[in-house]
């Protein structure tokens, strides 16, 4: 006899219910929420009582645990000391073995989620010394070991197996840790050994287990065999516990095929870890989920960890070999599921389906995420010619393909799968879901401290904002949001997210004669009036391990997040809503008032939970002891929203406990355009001399009130006896006379700036606008009269060539 039971994934949420079969298979600000570090013991037999204990930090007014999902009895609740609560509880006879998630509920706030193993066989405690291959800790079969691996350890186990005994081991090390700051993780390894000593069977990770191992052997003999639990690395920590399950228990790993529609009894194949095969009856839930457990139960025991199938309305298609080549695939229904098996090296898997010209499709590998199959899919998508349209190998962050494509043409496409390093087997299954996407939209909590999952702590009498963040499919309208499960005497004040945008705050309130008290809650999202039956809802993602340079190594996702009501709040806080607007390019002042309670006169430090499009907020501020409001800045730049945008202010306050948090009640802002556009021109003036500067002005719109526009940014050693001018809605320009020292720094100063003030009743809208250019220049030297140039004389005459003698009148002269 077997058993099928759905479970929560570690990546997404599924209600748990148990049946039959009759076949033999199958910030900052919140760092002082309280912390738990470890569960001891780690995990509970289900159908028995237990206490267990959580340890950590801040849990000495621990009041209650949520548990995600039913089956988890909760009998007790009671807080030891600072660094540890008991709680006694009970999981249900027919509960699926598995991990289930559980948070611890204080008076001043939530733990962080941990996750608590559910098991069908007796817990046995790790005994030391065990780390002597010669002197293990002897255990009988079908157990579960709860123990701790510490640095440089390596922990033994023995039992007995007779010939032809099938022992299966697997170990929950990561999955049940909990580290964002890369310390405490065991990263464990497992091995079977014999009596030699030699390792039999051994495991570090796993395609089912990703970083926790699993192994299986078959004892040849009647013998005695030694497990072996240690780090990968042989590092490990105190707090590097492990869940090491050993026995004769039915392990598949895996089922083929991997899913099927709702209401149904899915025929499938189970290949077990020894590699031999059975066949089973899945009845299948009457609700889709994205991943759904299927636990086996036979006369040898009970699988302490699901296998994953996925379950929606998607006709399921089994592969018919030959189907290797594109151009003779098999024809399939689309949309549709398509299942198979890369079951040998260079094996290819290919399916053809009959697209309409200007269709879109989508088409997503199920393998490796959430099947947890060894297979590395690698997808190709080609057209009726059998030329390649598209691929796509690992995508969105994740390890399984995915892709979108629209049909150019009529005609049969085909969809091919293959393993990237072209390997295969029994075990490679995949789920190909070939679909024509619909409009929604996906809600999930922004973090208030980076890695950590949001958790609401709403104080009695007071608020707390969050911030909801949409990631849009195909919709880029109006969301509006509604919330269901609060917590008693807690209300919500939701407002539209606006068309385009990806997040919008939220105010939880709690009635002033609210109680303690916590639960599980959810977010649905609503389209437009136009778009009434496009939607989507909350999931939250939870970080559990990370590794080096914040790698994540284990996560764990809820359909549902934890809210819960705490301790009063020791004043009142407000923000005084505006009476005018910020304008693009303007700024404005938000004054902040507090009226503290008696005995209560603490710094409040203020930010903002949330900033709308292109407002910058000042963080900085708080009101000081003895002080009863302050003043916050902000600006506008000039992209800024237009629109009417909630303003939620955080107050952070400290108490016995350590610090926390409430919020404002909204005002509403109110972003318009600018009143005043201004054409600067280039100035320029001599030292000691005076200019006016004419700034053209364009009045954008009507305004109410006077205003008048300021010229600042005036270089040193330049003054102005007129640096305000007043502006009517005639105004066409505005002139400033400056006076320009002698002393003035020459060159050219880009920083004259335009302040226009428009008063308004007792507030002022303040728009400011620049860069004017003002050169200052050098007088030039003055000029000196140039003297007269001499009369020239007159040139001498050059003396008269000899006029040559004749013969007659030479002799003469020589007489």
């Amino acid at each position: 006899m077997m058993k099928q039971h759905t479970t929560l994934r570690p990546h997404a949420a599924a209600w748990v219910f148990t049946f039959l079969i009759g076949t033999m298979l199958i910030p900052s600000a919140s760092a002082t929420l309280p912390v738990v570090t470890s569960l001891e013991p780690r995990g509970v037999v289900r159908g028995e009582e237990a206490v267990v204990t959580f340890k950590g930090t801040r849990l000495s007014d621990a009041s209650e645990v949520l548990c995600d999902l039913p089956g988890i009895e909760i009998l007790e609740v009671k807080a030891v000391s600072n660094s540890a609560t008991e709680v006694k509880l009970r999981a249900a006879a027919d509960l699926t073995p598995g991990l289930y998630p559980i948070r611890l509920i204080t008076k001043s706030g939530i733990a962080n989620l941990r996750l608590l193993g559910v098991g069908a066989m007796p817990v046995v405690a790790e005994v030391e010394p065990n780390n002597d291959f010669a002197a293990p800790q002897v255990i009988a079969l079908n157990s579960t070991i709860d123990g701790v691996v510490k640095r440089e350890d390596i922990d033994y186990y023995q039992v007995e197996l007779k010939a032809g005994q099938t022992l299966n081991v697997e170990i929950e090390g990561i999955r049940i840790a909990n580290s964002l700051r890369n310390r405490d993780i065991l990263d464990p390894y497992i091995a079977i050994l014999d009596e030699g000593r030699f390792e039999v069977a051994s495991s570090d990770d796993s395609s089912l287990f990703q970083q926790d191992g699993l192994c299986s052997f078959t004892a040849p003999a009647d013998g005695k065999y030694s497990i072996l639990v240690r780090d990968s690395s042989f590092l490990g920590s105190n707090l590097g516990g492990y869940r090491l399950h050993v026995g004769t228990y039915p392990r598949p790993v895996a089922v083929i095929p991997a899913g099927g529609p709702p209401s149904t009894v899915l025929d499938a194949k189970l290949i077990l870890s020894d590699g031999s095969e059975r066949s089973a009856k899945i009845p299948l839930p009457s609700e889709t989920y994205p991943q759904w457990g299927v636990t086996t139960e036979d006369e040898n025991g009970v699988t302490p960890s699901p296998n994953w199938i996925r379950v929606n309305d998607l006709p399921v298609a089994m592969e018919k070999e030959p189907n290797d080549d594109r151009r003779s695939a098999p024809v399939v229904p689309v949309p549709g599921a398509y299942c198979g098996v890369i079951e040998k090296p260079e094996d290819y898997d290919c399916f053809t389906f009959e697209a309409k010209k200007g269709t879109k499709y989508r088409v997503e590998v199920f393998a490796r995420d959430v099947l947890r199959s060894p297979l590395d899919a690698v997808l190709n998508v080609f057209d009726p010619k059998h030329a390649t349209l598209t691929s796509s190998d690992d995508s969105r962050g994740k390890i399984d393909p995915f892709l979108e494509f629209d049909a150019k043409v009529d005609g049969k496409h085909t969809v091919r799968v293959y393993d990237h390093l072209r390997g295969g087997g029994p075990t490679y299954t995949y789920r190909i879901e070939v679909s024509t996407p619909t409009p929604a939209v996906n809600l999930s909590l922004k973090e208030l401290r980076r890695d950590e999952a949001q958790v609401v702590a709403v104080p009695i009498g007071g608020s707390v904002g969050m911030v909801v963040s949409a990631a849009r499919d195909r919709y880029n309208g109006e969301v509006n949001l509604s919330f269901e499960g609060l917590p008693k005497g807690v209300t919500a004040t939701t407002f539209p997210m606006p068309a385009g945008r990806p997040e919008v705050p939220v105010l939880l309130t709690a009635a002033p004669d609210a109680t303690h008290n916590a639960s599980l809650y959810t977010i649905f999202a609503k389209g437009d009036d136009k778009n009434p039956l496009i939607g989507g809802k909350l999931s939250q993602h939870h970080k559990l391990v990370l590794g080096q340079n914040r790698r994540e190594m284990w996560g764990y996702d809820t359909e549902r997040a934890a809210m819960a009501v705490t301790d009063e709040v020791p004043f009142t806080i407000e923000v005084v809503q505006p009476k005018t607007p910020i304008v693009r390019s303007g700024s404005k002042s938000l004054k902040v008032r507090i009226t503290k309670k008696e005995g209560f006169d603490d710094t409040v430090s203020i930010r903002t939970l949330y900033n709308p499009p292109g407002i910058s907020i000042n963080n900085s501020r708080s009101i000081a002891k003895g002080k009863t409001e302050v003043d916050i800045p902000i600006t506008a730049n000039t992209g800024a929203g237009i629109g009417t945008w909630p303003i939620i202010f955080v107050a952070t306050y400290n108490t016995k406990t350590g610090s926390a948090m409430t919020a404002t009640p909204p005002i509403m802002l109110e972003v318009e355009n600018s009143i005043f556009k201004y054409t600067f021109p280039k100035s320029a003036g001599e030292l000691g001399t005076e200019i006016s500067v004419s700034i053209p002005l364009e009045i954008l719109r009507e305004y109410p009130g006077e205003a008048e526009v300021q010229l600042v940014g005036i270089p040193a050693g330049v003054t102005s006896p007129a640096a305000t001018q007043p502006v009517t809605p005639e105004s066409e320009s505005v002139t400033f006379p400056l006076v320009i020292d002698a002393k003035a720094k020459v060159g050219t100063h880009r920083t004259l700036n335009c302040i226009a003030r428009v008063k308004v009743g007792d507030e002022t809208i303040v728009q400011t606008n620049g860069t004017g250019e003002l050169r200052i220049d050098k007088p030039l030297p003055p000029k000196v009269d140039a003297p007269k140039p001499a009369a020239p004389k007159p040139a001498a005459k050059a003396p008269a060539k000899p006029k040559p003698l004749s013969r007659l009148e030479q002799l003469r002269q020589k007489k």
